[in-house]
């Protein structure tokens, strides 16, 4: 049983582990996932913070995440990144996984900050998604359903490269801003300095 596991375990309660993908990029939305762990597995010491795995990696343990947990996904749009700004718009995402989830339990959200407008039982936990196997799953499931959503977009905007850079400000994709002009899926709040 690995350490992050044992940090779950520790609050002897039903752990919903809330994290999300997507804060930073250009364009495209922003993703959160809740997720419960029922059961330990073996395939479960794979699991870490999505940003220390291969895209490859995430991947398979995202259809492990989904088979074997309690999984809600919730999305914030460009629409609503653009008016509520990226933090409310996150934590929008984020009320959306956990309704999506639809199960009761003491929500461990990563970052520094509870989410705002949600009544339920939470605690913050800064680097969470390297302490806690329920956060990094839920961090796993959110950066997958993103990547997914951004190489769909891929394939109506091909020449922004969307599947290779996921929306970031890469310098090719800012060359295909300037080059191209922006799509509907462009976050103008972000662009300011940009476009």
């Amino acid at each position: 049983m690995n350490e992050l596991y044992e940090f779950d375990k520790n609050y002897k309660k039903v752990i919903i582990g809330v994290d999300e993908a997507g804060r930073g990029p250009l364009a495209g939305p922003v993703v959160a996932a809740a997720v419960i762990i029922d059961n330990y597995c073996e395939e479960f010491d794979l699991i870490n913070d999505s940003k220390k795995l291969t895209e490859k990696k995430r991947e398979k343990l995202f259809d492990i995440i989904i088979e074997k947990c309690k999984v809600g996904v919730g999305i914030g749009t460009v629409e609503e990144i653009d008016k509520l700004n990226i933090l409310n718009a996150n934590f929008l995402a984020m009320r959306r996984a956990l309704e999506d989830l639809g199960e009761e339990g003491f929500v461990l959200v990563d970052g520094n900050q509870l989410i705002r407008e949600y009544e339920n039982n939470q605690e913050f936990v800064i680097k969470g998604d390297s302490k806690s196997l329920s956060i990094a799953a839920a961090s796993i499931i959110a950066k997958v359903t993103r990547d997914k959503i951004m190489k769909q977009y891929a394939e109506i905007y091909p020449q922004y490269g969307f599947d290779k850079h996921k929306g970031y400000g890469t310098k090719e994709h800012i060359e295909a801003i300037n080059k191209y002009g922006i799509t509907p899926i462009h976050r103008l709040s972000f662009l300011k300095n940009i476009y």
